[in-house]
């Protein structure tokens, strides 16, 4: 049991207590000092993971208190975990192992557990940079060549957590939350656009280490990466946009009310929790099932706060506000970019049309292309041809 205690109130899965003799507490990265995972076992009754400064304990489920994160599988399932020191995230990707509310504690719990203390074992963790701390889900050997995965608008690591599985064998991988998202940092009077967010990866590169990384970047988080190439080449390899926000051609006729707006005015709520999560839920396809209900907790998670919400509406403002030419305008510096690169496109994306990649190829004659049958989000909605694809990339360089 490590260094905690169970109260005897009742017998917990056996399960569950190998997984807590396993627990390595320098492997669990709690943000708030100490944290409480609702361990569910179909037929098995709740059970609560206590993480504490210098201790942590298993007890039975305080209904009374609100779990930090949840993990829920039938007994096979958490049986499987038990044995496998990978089973826990193999149930997770299959969806046999549902993890909400908080997903950095809740995968956390499963890496803590794993019962490896290899090199390139699963990691959350935060990394103090010049900015703040900035959260990531990293594996991988620690010498091999790295990978820096950057989520879209809303999102948060977990979008890339696939990603960092299907990668991790081949290549050292960091999915980061960007600052005013997830568990990183939250500047209250931050820009939020393409070139305070270049800042923050250049900044996460530094303190990890890395002199320079192949940049995968879905939506917004593929209109960061190639920012970083356009200003900081150097410390970039190759990039993949998997679907990246790209400025606007056509006109803009909000532009001078959008300019009025202040994203100050997200740091008031006035819709209650439950209005803002049906209706997130209801936009969202599936997003109560699966790895869109695991997006829409991480969504929530930030923007119920009042700087998440602050940091989305300037990051949504300066996505319309993307000049497109220009000195600074995103096509002039486009067609300039030295870094190879691969676009990635969603047949039935609605947000960042197809048609987007005629433009792309005139602006950049040298990019390539790759078009799958999904959405908005390939590495989650396509992820087989999306990672086959991102390797034969990345390995040709």
């Amino acid at each position: 049991m490590g260094s905690g205690k169970r109260r005897d109130m009742a017998a917990a899965p056996p399960v569950l207590d190998q997984l807590i003799a396993r627990f390595d507490a320098s492997a669990f990265d709690a943000p708030a000092g100490r944290a409480r995972v609702r361990l569910a076992v179909d037929d098995g009754g709740d059970w609560d993971f206590v993480a504490l400064p210098r201790s942590h304990r298993l007890e039975p489920a305080d209904r009374n208190t609100r779990a930090d994160a949840r993990l829920c599988a039938d007994r096979a399932t958490w049986a499987r975990v038990g044995r496998d020191l990978r089973g826990g995230m193999n149930a997770f990707r299959s969806g046999r192992l549902q993890i909400r509310d908080n997903l950095h504690l809740g995968v956390g719990f499963l890496a803590a557990t794993s019962g490896t203390d290899e090199p390139g074992r699963l990691e959350l963790a935060r990394v103090r940079t010049a900015m703040g701390n900035i959260a990531v889900a990293r594996a991988g050997h620690p010498d091999a060549e790295p990978i820096v995965m950057l989520h879209g608008l809303g999102g948060t690591k977990a979008s890339f957590l696939p990603t960092v599985a299907a990668l991790a064998d081949e290549y050292r991988v960091h999915s980061i939350d960007l600052p005013g998202f997830g568990d990183s940092v939250k500047p209250l009077r931050a820009r939020y656009d393409p070139h305070f967010f270049a800042r923050a990866v250049c900044g996460y590169l530094d303190a990890a280490g890395i002199d320079s990384a192949h940049l995968i970047g879905n939506s917004m988080g593929g209109r960061v990466a190639f920012e970083v190439g356009f200003r900081h080449a150097d410390r970039v390899n190759r990039i993949v946009g998997l679907t990246p926000a790209l400025a606007w051609l056509r006109g803009r006729g909000w532009t001078p009310l959008v300019k009025a707006l202040r994203p100050e005015l997200g740091l008031i709520q006035i819709t209650p929790r439950p209005v803002i999560e049906q209706a997130v839920r209801r936009f969202v396809p599936g997003g109560r099932d699966g790895w869109s209900a695991v997006g829409v907790d991480e969504f929530l998670r930030a923007y119920m706060q009042p700087r998440g919400r602050a940091a989305f509406y300037a990051s949504l403002r300066n996505i319309y506000l993307d000049e497109p030419e220009g000195d600074e305008g995103f096509w002039t510096r486009l067609r300039a970019l030295q870094n190879e690169s691969l676009f990635v496109w969603g047949q039935k994306d609605r947000l960042v049309p197809i048609a987007f990649a005629r433009h792309v190829r005139e602006a950049l004659p040298g990019a390539q292309h790759v078009e799958l049958d999904c959405g908005h989000v390939p590495q989650l909605e396509a992820p087989r041809e999306t990672h086959a694809a991102v390797r034969r990339f990345l390995r040709a360089g």
